[in-house]
């Protein structure tokens, strides 16, 4: 990951392309005129504060005779000195001073009538940056003292602006730290990921922090803890990663889509946060940063950071962001593969398939029957179902079988009152389930009922499961994807017996290991012939008897070998 660019510099050259911009605010005419023939008759000014402008450049002066009308122009317009006349028609003395210095960071030179060292030294303590005597006022003194309380203003903010961004910088690394020793002591990702939020909101610069995922199956982005000022936030606002959609644009989409981090500046002003601005203003934030959540190539979210100050985020602080998501996803992955080593826990993805099958999906509904498929085994040229149907006749789901497109072969293997059991051959459903293959996914289980057919892709805890939804839907425009759970693997067998299936079989021995099983080769009197099962397999009947003694001699030596 790497942070955005950030481009100050615009700003300060277009400032330079411009004339100086002067507020004379004096309610005396004759004061008025001559200070502005001053300015108006020297060069020298433009060349000393703007050394790169071209010769003949003088200030554009504004004028202001009230104080209100002052605060006005100040709020309106980019100024860059201001000369202040204390004594106002709607003011006096000191306190116009302060009421300038409060709406404005803009350098204040002081007129002052009366000879009166105090009055200066006072202004100066109140935030003026020098004063002036009218009667003493000079063209050279006037240019040579605004020239200097520009540059002292110039480097009064550079100061303040470094020792804020250093203060920021030593409370973001505390933050980080603190968030490293969170990783060390959490047991859970949802106890991370609050803390991490819990910690962020502690902190006075920033207003409120949020993490979200991506919703599997969908474009959106979901939160999954916060802390600090929301106030319904969350509830109110929609973001997703769509680049297309307004709700994407913004910085949590743009983050998860790009993988660097993101920085809102203002906003009031950037046009690309335009859809959260009026809940962001009703709870103060100005501006924002979001942090992907990224390790190697699983995205597990992203941590989204507000405060109330305008231009909080800038390049170190991000820098030191950019390690706090790392930090984040490097604690997610451990604490994924811990407890996939611990629960051997797996996450089970539900689809819904539009035109697939679809007489037997008829056939449920006119008969009120249930189709299962439990096992999938890929052959060489086909995908070899096994499963079982239950309060349907065998003639009818023969016919049924035989009426749908896809499926070359149909056999019942065993019979009971109600229920009975069978294989199938379907050449053309291979692609689909060879992509799931190919991505670490497995059909576990599929499902005719109702007029639906649905079925389960299982998947290892920490892999990315938006990308097994989407290539799915690549695969078939007709899937719709349901739901996201996670399961126990012990459920649904002995973990030492998958292990050895997963682990020690080549992909040719444990095809002929399970078509012979769920084929009903071990059966007594066996449902299918060792000739059947390599027929199936598209192999001949030699090659599968070798792949069937490999696949036994290697389970029974993990049972027995100790």
């Amino acid at each position: 990951m790497s942070e955005t660019n950030t481009q100050p510099s615009e700003e300060t050259n277009a400032a330079a392309d411009e004339a100086l911009q002067v507020l004379l605010i004096e309610d005396n005419p004759g004061d008025a005129r001559l200070i502005q023939e001053m300015l108006h008759e020297t060069e020298e000014l433009a060349k000393r504060v703007r050394p790169g402008e071209v010769s003949g450049r003088t200030p554009d002066i504004s004028c202001a005779t009230r104080l209100e009308e002052a605060l006005e122009t100040l709020a309106d317009e980019h100024i860059d000195i201001v000369l202040l006349d204390l004594n106002l028609p709607d003011s006096e003395g000191l306190s116009t001073l302060e009421t300038v210095h409060e709406a404005s960071e803009t350098p204040i030179v002081v007129l002052t009538g009366v000879r009166d060292q105090q009055i200066g030294v006072k202004a100066i303590q109140r935030g003026a940056q020098d004063f002036l005597v009218k009667d003493e006022v000079t063209s050279e003194l006037l240019i040579r003292t605004i020239h200097h309380a520009i540059e002292r203003a110039r480097q009064q903010r550079e100061r303040r602006q470094q020792r804020e961004q250093l203060e920021a910088l030593n409370r973001l690394n505390r933050i980080g730290h603190d968030i490293t020793h969170a990783v060390i002591t959490t047991e859970t990702r949802a106890e991370l990921e609050q803390q991490v939020c819990d910690r962020l909101a502690e902190s006075d610069a920033y207003r409120f922090a949020w993490i979200g995922e991506l919703n599997p199956g969908s474009d959106r982005v979901s939160p999954k803890a916060a802390a600090g000022v929301e106030d319904g936030y969350l509830d109110e606002i929609e973001v997703t990663v769509d680049e297309n959609k307004k709700s994407g644009q913004g910085p949590a989409g743009t983050a998860i889509r790009t993988e660097q981090v993101q920085v809102m500046n203002d906003a009031r002003t950037d046009p690309k946060f335009e859809p959260w601005r009026t809940q962001a203003h009703a709870r103060g934030y100005r501006s924002s940063a979001a942090v992907p959540i990224v390790y190697e190539d699983l995205v597990y979210g992203v941590l989204c950071i507000y405060s109330s100050s305008s231009r909080a985020f800038r390049e170190p602080e991000t820098a030191v962001l950019v390690r706090i998501g790392d930090v984040i996803a490097h604690a997610i992955t451990a604490i994924e593969r811990r407890d996939a080593l611990v629960s051997d826990a797996v996450i089970e993805l539900e689809f819904r398939v539009e035109s697939l099958a679809e007489p037997l999906v008829e056939l449920s509904v006119s008969e009120d029957c249930t189709i299962t498929l439990e096992q999938l085994v890929s052959g060489d040229e086909a995908l070899l179902a096994y499963g079982s149907a239950r309060d349907v006749s065998q003639d009818a789901f023969i016919d049924a079988a035989e009426r749908t497109g896809g499926i070359s072969d149909i056999r019942v293997l065993t019979s009971r009152r109600d229920e009975f059991e069978f294989e199938l051959v379907a050449p053309t459903a291979v692609s689909l389930f060879e992509t799931i293959a190919t991505h670490g996914g497995r059909v576990a289980e599929a499902t005719i009922d109702d007029g639906e057919f649905r079925f389960i892709v299982e998947l290892p805890r920490g892999r990315d499961t938006r990308q097994m939804i989407e290539l799915i839907k690549d695969r078939r425009d007709d899937v719709t994807y349901l739901a996201q759970r996670t399961t126990e693997r012990s459920e649904r067998g002995d973990t030492h017996a998958v292990s050895v299936l997963e682990d020690e079989l080549t992909e040719k021995q444990r095809a002929a290991l399970e078509t012979a099983y769920f084929g009903g080769y071990f059966d007594w009197p066996r449902e299918s012939t060792g000739e059947e099962i390599a027929d199936r397999l598209g192999i001949a009947p030699a090659t599968f008897n070798q792949h069937l003694r490999t696949a036994e001699r290697k389970f029974f030596e993990s049972v027995f070998g100790e």
